[in-house]
């Protein structure tokens, strides 16, 4: 192999990784955040209450933000 490839491939190695810790990063702040709560709680209704009608979006961050302020001790901040 000549050094151009060489130095091609090893910049596509390092440019993988990049994005997969990126996306790792993204994946911990949206997670750490709250971001994804309410699919998390859909993925989990579809799989533990079928027959029950999962609360809509706003209805889950209401009721999200209503428990947050009715135990406080229950955050960081």
């Amino acid at each position: 192999m000549s050094d151009s490839v060489e130095t091609r491939s090893a910049l596509a190695r390092l440019g993988e990784g990049l994005v997969r810790v990126g996306r790792g990063i993204r994946w911990y702040v949206t997670t750490l955040m709250g971001d994804r709560a309410y699919d998390v709680y859909v993925a989990h209704h579809r799989v533990h209450h079928r027959g029950d009608v999962p609360l809509t979006e706003r209805q889950f961050w209401r009721q999200r933000a209503a428990e947050q302020d009715a135990n406080p001790g229950a955050r960081c901040c």
